[in-house]
């Protein structure tokens, strides 16, 4: 008799790398794109764009990198600390947290004589893996990384921006406000729409919320510049 199992493919998995490599990406862009072209509405040349696009991408990226570093250093010292205290009720108080955990698991709809088996086989087991899995919500996927962070925010974000700077580059002068606006959107909306497929989300609603605010952004920015007239 043949067995058949039910494949389930989530994607969950890929839920922190993907909002930090878009977030990366999206930053790059939008940034980048909207400094060029506030300083392209205020008649700079070509060299003075590609300075302005080259800081702003050095910038950004170092930027990205220290922001995201201490953001995830300060979640990880914040699940360290939760997971010592864990490690001292366990030490002192084992009879008071397998009853906490069973109640967690009541509380899902388990029945309450389940529940402590459950509980109770999973201390055995690793305690202080359970507590921290179902009481605290933290998981070794999800387990803040402050390094691996900093570093693919620095590294998406530069890649993000240096579309905007190739465009600037290759882009005849008489069209660069025109080229910067049309492909930065492209690359926009490709990469929403990527992202969008990564995790599973409607492609056309990700496109949309992603060329709508891009947009904005870059027209307001423009519109600054071309309003002073100056390169700031």
């Amino acid at each position: 008799m043949s067995r058949h199992y039910h494949s389930e493919h989530h994607r969950n998995d890929r839920i922190g790398w993907l909002r930090a490599a878009v977030l990366g990406a999206n930053d790059g862009i939008i940034s980048t794109a909207c400094l060029m072209l506030g300083v392209a509405a205020a008649n700079a040349d070509r060299s003075e764009l590609l300075v302005a696009g080259v800081a702003a991408l050095v910038a950004g990226a170092m930027s990205m990198a220290a922001g995201e570093y201490v953001s995830v250093s300060s979640q990880s010292d914040t699940e360290q600390a939760d997971l010592e205290r864990e490690r001292v009720e366990l030490r002192d108080q084992p009879a008071a947290e397998q009853r906490e955990l069973a109640s967690i698991y009541t509380a899902r709809g388990v029945a309450p004589e389940l529940a402590m088996q459950v509980a109770q086989q999973l201390m055995t087991h690793d305690a202080l893996s359970a507590h921290a899995r179902d009481e605290l919500g933290i998981h070794d996927t999800s387990a803040a990384q402050p390094v691996q962070a900093a570093i693919a925010s620095a590294l998406t974000f530069s890649a993000g921006a240096a579309l905007p700077l190739v465009t600037a580059l290759i882009a005849p002068p008489s069209m660069l406000i025109a080229s910067l606006t049309a492909t930065s959107l492209l690359f926009l909306i490709a990469l929403g729409m990527l992202a969008a497929k990564a995790g599973g989300a409607p492609l056309l609603r990700a496109a949309v919320r992603v060329g709508f605010w891009g947009a904005l952004a870059m027209g307001i920015t423009a519109g600054i510049g071309k309003l002073f007239g100056t390169v700031v």
